[in-house]
């Protein structure tokens, strides 16, 4: 079966959210066994050719580790690509020999899923059209599945531009009535579907996102007082470096409170604020804390409070993979009182990186957090802040949360999202017209 992906998010830098699911997804896709038996088509936008050497429009990445590992000879590998085809790789990992890279031109810096991609659509069908950002292009087959994310926009639709607000209702609406199945990243975003546009239930299915973590059955001494803690990614025992955030004012040596996400409202940063000042000034704690993330709605009037409060917080915008393990890796509580997330992925990152989590008790987290986590109501800083100083005092409740965040992360793989993702997409029952000549 042939099984087209807009794979336009994988390729985008930097990647957050939906271009880190995107590019997860389509990596472990390619680690499948099962997947093997049918082809992909990966959709790119021109800007992404843009981004190598490559120059044709369809590229195959035969690399020469995969051929190797297959048994592939070069002479076959160059029959099997079409002619004329470039080896340009716009992934950091080798593609097999059943994934295909489409580049689609476009002259344009819009609009490239409704026409581009969307004409694509209408000259040479894929059995199967899988879009994980959600935006269905005109045209697209009825065999096709989309992922849905998260309704935010509907639950502070203020922190929209009217322009963005209505696109994505419209989008979002147009995707939950006309795709054959819904992948939702969580059953409160498959209730949000539901409950805002009336979406079919037993059309939706619930595929959690992986997380990035090593094999937590296997704890080391961390630099945070000798307890636990498993290997952060992208790093190798005995290979965490001093993270400088002072520049030349030296290494930040003090015990510190971790946020990470975007610095915008719906996000509660006023919360987090509040309840910092609380910590300070009422239990006098001697940590201080770290914002880390890229501005988002209602950043200037945050920015502007945050200089306000004249206390000990360090904002230092948005961080690269190796920062942020290494933020992980020494901070003692992570705090993350939302007001709203589809899924929530730094919750699991912060549990898989030994950190004890405070965070709300609504929309996805407590479905994802498990027990490895202090509930909150994200409009009491008061009560936030008892939990934070509840982690910092008692050792028995830290450990107990930072093993509940082992044992919990164990639930989420990329693996595992990536099998149950091909599951849905070659669900034959609930697509018509499929044909074996992609077979």
């Amino acid at each position: 079966m042939m099984i087209g992906i807009n794979a336009a998010a994988a390729v985008k830098q930097p990647r957050t959210g939906v271009e880190e699911y995107t590019y997860q997804l389509i990596k472990h896709l390619t680690m499948l066994t099962e997947a093997r038996e049918h082809r992909f088509l990966l959709y790119l936008p021109v800007e992404a050719r843009r981004m190598k050497a490559g120059e044709t429009e369809v590229i195959v990445n035969l690399s020469t580790s995969f051929r190797s590992a297959q048994g592939i000879s070069p002479e076959q590998a160059s029959r099997s690509r079409a002619a004329g085809a470039s080896k340009a790789n716009l992934f950091d990992f080798p593609l097999p020999l059943n994934f295909e890279i489409k580049i689609l031109r476009w002259p344009l810096p819009f609009l490239w899923t409704q026409i581009r991609l969307a004409w694509e659509m209408w000259r040479r069908k894929p059995d199967v059209l899988f879009i994980p950002v959600h935006i269905l292009p005109f045209g697209a087959p009825k065999n096709s599945v989309a992922t849905i994310h998260g309704l935010e926009y509907e639950y502070f639709p203020k922190d929209y531009s009217l322009w963005r607000r209505l696109y994505l209702r419209w989008s979002t609406k147009r995707a939950a009535r006309r795709a054959k199945k819904l992948i939702a990243v969580s059953e409160s975003t498959k209730n949000d579907l539901i409950k805002f546009y009336g979406a079919d239930a037993g059309k939706i299915e619930v595929v959690y996102h992986g997380v990035n973590f090593s094999n937590p059955s296997l704890p080391l001494l961390n630099l945070r007082g000798g307890e636990i803690h498993p290997n952060p990614p992208f790093q190798k025992e005995g290979e965490i470096s001093p993270l400088n955030l002072r520049g030349s004012e030296g290494e930040l040596c003090k015990p510190y409170i971790l946020y990470i996400g975007r610095i915008e409202t719906k996000k509660n940063i006023q919360g987090i604020l509040e309840t910092y000042k609380i910590l300070k000034e009422q239990y006098n704690i001697p940590h201080e804390l770290i914002l880390a993330g890229a501005p988002g709605y209602g950043y200037d009037n945050l920015k502007f409070k945050i200089a306000n409060l004249k206390l000990k917080i360090t904002e230092i915008g948005y961080i690269d993979e190796a920062t942020k393990w290494q933020l992980f890796s020494k901070a003692d509580v992570f705090l993350f009182p939302s007001f709203y997330e589809g899924f929530g992925l730094p919750v699991l990152e912060a549990q898989s990186a030994g950190v004890p989590v405070v965070i709300s008790y609504n929309s996805s987290l407590p479905e994802i957090a498990g027990e490895g986590a202090l509930f909150v109501n994200p409009l009491n800083p008061a009560q936030i802040a008892e939990a934070v100083k509840s982690i910092i005092d008692d050792k028995i409740l830290r450990d107990r949360l930072i093993k509940l965040g082992f044992e919990n992360v164990k639930r989420f793989s990329w693996e595992k999202c990536a099998r149950e993702t091909l599951d849905t997409l070659l669900n034959y029952k609930s697509f018509t017209n499929i044909t074996n000549k992609n077979l």
